[in-house]
């Protein structure tokens, strides 16, 4: 019952998302990229915005990186569609991929803040640095802040390197799967002490 009022209350969300028109970047994209996942999930991971693929197909973390961040849960035990909801700082692709201006990450933020609350997440995995300071701190460098827990509205936030960072430079693997191994500790600890995970 829980899940199917979640459910609904995301749909609602969701529905209020698409004729959003707070900012610029609607005009310029093909479709408002929302979100994915298992409402009721005790994950939630947020990255910085739709790119080409996702524009193109609606749906979050599909191209490259999206497919290594696949990998990624998979190494760790853990399924898209079960145990994680993976949105993003801005629903919309800023033009040729570029950052989200503060602006436009300050228009969207109410939607990222109604899905938080919706999915009440335990654990809340980062991506990079425009999701670390559209989320938690305006300044925030993430080569300082990966790997460290913080807590906000009641979810343990992991801050760590985007998948896209990885495929750019392969010595941010190693410590992008060291944060991981402390999500799965972490989702141990509070959420499923029984938890399978093929390498951690």
């Amino acid at each position: 019952m829980l899940k199917l009022n979640r459910e609904a209350a995301m749909e609602e969300l969701k529905r209020q998302v698409l004729e959003c028109r707070a900012c610029r970047l609607r005009n310029g994209c093909r479709q408002v990229v929302f979100g994915e996942g298992n409402p009721a999930a005790s994950i939630m991971v947020i990255g910085e915005g739709p790119g080409e693929e996702e524009d193109r197909l609606g749906r979050p973390f599909v191209g490259k990186a999206g497919q290594l961040l696949d990998k990624i849960l998979q190494a760790c035990g853990f399924e898209r569609f079960i145990h994680t909801y993976i949105a993003n700082i801005v629903k919309c692709r800023p033009p040729q991929n570029r950052i989200p201006t503060p602006d436009e990450r300050i228009c969207c933020r109410p939607h990222l803040e109604g899905q938080v609350r919706i999915i009440r997440p335990a654990i809340i995995v980062l991506l990079g640095a425009t999701a670390l300071q559209g989320l938690i701190e305006p300044q925030a460098r993430i080569s300082q802040a990966r790997g460290r827990w913080l807590k906000w509205e009641g979810a343990w936030v992991m801050p760590t390197y985007h998948p896209a960072a990885l495929l750019r430079d392969a010595r941010l693997k190693h410590p992008v799967w060291e944060d991981f191994k402390q999500v799965v500790a972490k989702y141990r600890e509070i959420v499923d002490p029984n938890h399978r995970s093929p390498y951690c």
